[in-house]
C-alpha cells in the first residue's frame, strides 16, 4: 500500500469513527459542548500522531484511550475552576415523535449518570462503542475480568436503578432499557468476546 492510500485509509477512518466520539465524549462529560470540544481535540491529537497508530489495529480503541486520557486531564485540570452545569440548561437526548419516549430515555440517561465512572465507562465502550473487552481493558489499564465485571455490574444497577423504584419513574423505563440492554448485547454479540 503506498504511503499516500495509506494517509486516505487513516483519513477515512478517523472520519467514520467522528460520530463514536461524540457519543463516548457525552458519557464522560455529561455536556453536548464539551463533547464536541473533546472529539475536536481528539481527532487534532489523532492527526498529529498519526504516525503512532499502528495499521491493521482497532482504531476506535486508539482513539478512545486518546479522547479517555484527554478528558481525565482536563478533569485535573477543571477541578479548580468553577462548575457550569449545561444540561440544566440543554438535554443531550432527543426522542422522536413519541412524547414518552423523552421521559424514558431522560431516565435511562439519569439511571446512566448514576453509575460510577469506571462502570459506565466500561458499559459504554464495551456495549455502545461495541470494542472487545480485551481492548477495553487496554484503555482502561486493567484486566479483561475487570471490565467484565464493570460491565455487568453497570447492567445489574441500571436495571436495578430502572426497576427498583430507585428513579422517580421506574414503570416509564422499560422499553427504553430493554431497547439499551438488547443493542448491548448486540453489538457485543457482534464484535466483543463474550463474558
Amino acid at each position: 500500500m503506498s504511503e499516500q492510500s495509506s494517509a486516505d485509509s487513516f483519513e477515512s477512518e478517523l472520519l467514520a469513527a467522528v460520530p463514536f466520539m461524540r457519543a463516548f465524549g457525552r458519557t464522560l462529560t455529561g455536556d453536548v459542548e464539551q463533547a464536541e470540544d473533546l472529539a475536536q481535540e481528539t481527532l487534532l491529537q489523532a492527526w498529529r500522531c498519526r504516525d503512532q497508530f499502528r495499521p491493521g489495529t482497532n482504531l476506535r480503541a486508539w482513539l478512545s484511550t486518546i479522547l479517555r486520557n484527554r478528558f481525565y486531564s482536563s478533569q485535573r485540570r477543571r477541578k479548580w475552576r468553577a462548575e457550569y452545569d449545561q444540561e440544566i440548561i440543554e438535554r443531550t437526548l432527543v426522542a422522536p415523535d413519541d412524547p414518552s419516549a423523552n421521559v424514558e430515555l431522560e431516565d435511562v440517561r439519569r439511571a446512566l449518570s448514576m453509575l460510577p465512572d469506571f462502570q459506565r465507562e466500561a458499559l459504554i465502550l464495551v456495549g455502545a462503542g461495541g470494542l472487545a473487552y480485551e481492548e477495553v481493558a487496554q484503555i482502561m489499564g486493567c484486566p479483561v475480568g475487570t471490565v467484565k465485571s464493570r460491565v455487568r455490574r453497570a447492567r445489574d444497577e441500571l436495571q436495578s436503578l430502572l426497576f427498583d423504584a430507585r428513579l422517580d419513574r421506574p414503570e416509564r423505563c422499560s422499553s427504553a432499557l430493554g431497547a439499551l440492554l438488547s443493542d448491548f448485547d448486540q453489538v457485543r454479540g457482534g464484535s466483543a468476546v463474550a463474558a
